[in-house]
């Protein structure tokens, strides 16, 4: 019967599978005809994102993520993807009502005070819109779209064409793993319950941290599927780049320490810095507001252990202490001609960290070239040697670092980035890690 959920869901699954596996097709088939013909990568690039573009939705996503990943992709192809925007026309009042009646009853418009038609903001997995509570405080309320479920497994099931199509191109990683991890995250971005429970984490994690603000969630109003919390008012990132010195170099701190800070101590990364998902409140942006916990990484307490042992011994020159690193990170049989691919760039990830001086990230990079030049020379490296497994926690780690020093780019901040990473750390072995690891994970449900 056509009003079956689950004939529906299939049928949905296999028309967003036709559609995406269409424009994946098209631009394997330009690839193929540009090489063929002498064509320029640049505008092969340009072809590859204009047909993501066009499949919205979480593919979109994956996308922006393979963008950051060191040597998936030649430079012009990242560049093109990492500029898609992670954003989708809203959904009606129609779907709106719907929806709402689906998670919270008939009755839902009465368990709120006002609740505004227009979403606030929409993006490839749901979109937000403004609320009162009957007692009077701003909510958020995030909605998924119906279907997302089907459509995140279609899309996964296209990643293996976007890898194939990657490897294709020239990558000297093997992407096996990074599938793995991006499913994995997906998945969980599409929970939110587990949502909420990041946001216990996360509130716990940096309570010493007053000015830095995590939304409040409502349980009564919340289901796995609606995501009801505080409304925390601020202005993006870009409101703020040509403020004063100070300010900006603040504003650089607080996102350092809302990142580096639960890593260091638990373990835990936010693993989507977009633009959208904080913003700052004050005059001068004194006040950080993190907005989307969809996406956060766990990771076991070795593999920190493996971070601090690759900035010690890069500082030292010391191979038998890198090798033990790269080993905790979760890579096996690396050839000495690959650990000095590696290398290049976990020193340019690094540097910062082991200049204990103020300074800033890079001199002389735009946002958006930050890290390509070495990526590059990463490339040359590997070219007789690879290709080489990427472990799956690498993914996140390296997302987060590449977004935030795009942050810290564009504010020009003026930090000593190595004292800020020992405070983050201070204290740090695999035992306590673990100890308050556990204690934190299991308080907030997770």
């Amino acid at each position: 019967m056509t009003d079956d959920p689950e004939r529906n869901r299939f049928a949905a699954r296999l028309s967003r599978t036709a559609k995406v596996g269409a424009n994946l097709s098209g631009a394997a088939a330009a690839f193929g005809k540009a090489k063929l013909f002498g064509g320029d990568d640049a505008k092969i690039a340009a072809a590859l994102k204009a047909a993501l573009g066009q499949s919205k939705g979480p593919l979109m996503k994956v996308a922006q993520l393979l963008s950051t990943i060191p040597d998936l992709l030649p430079p012009d192809y990242a560049a093109e993807l990492a500029s898609l925007q992670d954003s989708a026309p809203s959904m009606g009042w129609p779907f709106v009502q719907r929806r709402m009646r689906a998670e919270l009853g008939k009755d839902w418009e009465t368990k709120f005070k006002t609740f505004e038609r227009n979403a606030a903001a929409a993006a490839s997995l749901g979109q937000v819109h403004r609320a009162e509570s009957l007692d009077g405080r701003a909510l958020a309320c995030k909605l998924q779209y119906p279907e997302m479920a089907s459509a995140v497994e279609s899309d996964l099931a296209q990643l293996q064409n976007l890898m194939s199509l990657a490897r294709r191109m020239g990558s000297f990683l093997d992407p096996t793993a990074i599938g793995e991890e991006i499913g994995a995250r997906l998945r969980e971005e599409l929970d939110y319950e587990r949502e909420a429970k990041h946001m216990a984490l996360y509130r716990a994690m940096l309570a010493p941290f007053g000015e830095i603000a995590i939304p409040q969630p409502s349980p009564d109003l919340s289901t796995k599927r609606l995501l009801t919390m505080t409304w925390l008012g601020g202005r993006p990132l870009r409101d703020f780049e040509n403020a004063d010195q100070e300010a900006r170099n603040r504003i650089a701190t607080l996102l350092f320490k809302a990142w580096w800070t639960p890593l260091g101590q638990y373990g835990v990364i936010h693993g989507d810095p977009h633009l959208g998902n904080y913003s700052f409140a004050g005059e001068n942006g004194e006040h950080l507001n993190l907005l989307d916990f969809g996406c956060v990484r766990i990771f076991p307490p070795r593999f920190v252990a493996g971070v601090l042992k690759l900035r010690d011994g890069l500082a030292r020159e010391d191979r038998a202490t890198i090798e033990e690193a790269y080993e905790l990170w979760g890579f096996s049989h690396l050839k000495p001609q690959v650990i000095d691919g590696l290398n290049i760039w976990a020193r340019f990830m690094f540097a910062p960290l082991m200049d204990n001086r103020v300074r800033r990230l890079a001199e002389g990079v735009k946002p958006g070239e930050y890290g390509r030049r070495e990526v590059w020379n990463m490339r040359r490296a590997l070219r007789e040697h690879g290709p080489v497994a990427v472990p799956r926690e690498f993914v996140f780690m390296d997302r987060a670092a590449i977004g935030l020093g795009a942050a810290f780019l564009r504010l020009g901040a003026e930090l000593n980035f190595a004292e800020l990473f020992d405070e983050a750390i201070s204290g740090f072995s695999v035992d306590a890690m673990t100890s308050r690891q556990n204690a934190a994970l299991q308080a907030a449900g997770l």
